[in-house]
């Protein structure tokens, strides 16, 4: 996904540090902001308790961690800030490590990727139970307060090469690489090249070979531009995301409904969840307000205006009324 956050070379030396030592993260720095508390209050179990919020490394994450950073620190806990961790596995390892306490997690990422099962369920709120259910039976995760917003997989083209190809659906693009594999190219950063949820997933639904087709790994950063400029024929981008409408990128109809519902909910350790009630109470206001229309266009002020994350964030909080400067 999207990242334009923190040098490469901090990126990489986090993703190394807990590579090496399977609980390497440090624990993480100050807040980047002051708040203070709004329609969110001190709460007493959360008065001077040191919690560590984490997130994965692209914007829409960054975000998401920040903003839980933001109503913690205004319901008197004492912030860690480990936001921006090198990719989903390595966030959920320092989870399940006790690094991070605290993060937001999707419910598609936790039924396929972390409980490695192959079909997703249709029904969002079906989907969450049983994400809920499961990672607390199995990990003591427990999963709470899942938003409204669905920020899923998709495939995006550019108006050019929809008017020479007329791919509406994924459908299309699947009988394109069937017909000629050389005539279509897409453009896929690494994680969803080889997750089951992405690539290799979607050429099982559609039925075509994932090894014939033509692709292009980037850094998930580039691959907008990348698609709007016609580079490649398709790229890979996430629904939520600002830059579709502001680069004027066509999406394909998932018309096999292949993807997952990736609904956020606020996710913690079993015995986070037990000793800190009140971040349930805290976290579930926020989480409501969270469409996908309010996300796609706080993603957009990162990624298109080109403003600060945690500016971003605190600026939300704010005019919800949750916190105050």
């Amino acid at each position: 996904m999207r990242t334009r956050l923190r040098s490469t070379l901090a990126v990489i030396l986090a993703a190394v540090s807990l590579t090496a030592t399977a609980c390497g993260l440090q624990s993480g720095s100050s807040i980047p902001l002051t708040v203070h508390p709004g329609s969110i209050t001190e709460q007493p179990d959360l008065k001077g308790a040191k919690i560590t919020v984490g997130s994965k490394d692209f914007t829409e994450q960054v975000i998401l961690g920040y903003i839980l950073e933001f109503a913690l620190s205004a319901a008197g806990a004492d912030v860690r800030d480990l936001t921006n961790i090198f990719g989903s596995n390595s966030t959920r390892d320092a989870m399940l490590a006790g690094q991070v306490d605290v993060t937001y997690e999707y419910t598609g990422t936790g039924w396929i990727n972390y409980l490695h099962h192959e079909h997703p369920i249709a029904d969002p709120a079906q989907q969450f139970q049983a994400v809920a259910a499961e990672d607390l039976a199995k990990h003591k995760v427990v999963w709470v307060n899942p938003a409204p917003m669905d920020n899923t997989y998709a495939l995006a083209i550019n108006q050019a090469n929809y008017n020479r190809l007329h791919l509406n659906t994924l459908s299309d693009y699947a009988a394109a690489v069937k017909r000629d594999p050389a005539s279509v190219s897409a453009c896929l950063e690494t994680e969803f090249f080889s997750r089951q949820d992405g690539f290799p997933g979607m050429a099982a639904a559609y039925g075509f070979n994932p090894g014939a087709a033509r692709t292009n790994i980037l850094q998930t950063g580039t691959i907008y531009q990348a698609t709007a400029n016609g580079n490649c024929t398709v790229g890979e981008v996430f629904t939520t995301d600002g830059r579709i409408k502001a680069l004027n990128l066509r999406v394909l109809v998932d018309d096999k409904q292949f993807f997952p519902h990736y609904n956020p909910a606020v996710t913690m350790r079993q015995k986070i969840a037990e000793k800190y009630p009140s971040i349930a109470t805290v976290t579930k206001p926020i989480s409501d307000a969270l469409t996908s229309e309010v996300i796609t266009e706080l993603n957009a002020k990162v990624d298109v205006d080109g403003k600060e994350p945690a500016d971003v964030a605190r600026d939300w909080l704010i005019s919800k009324g949750f916190v105050q400067k």
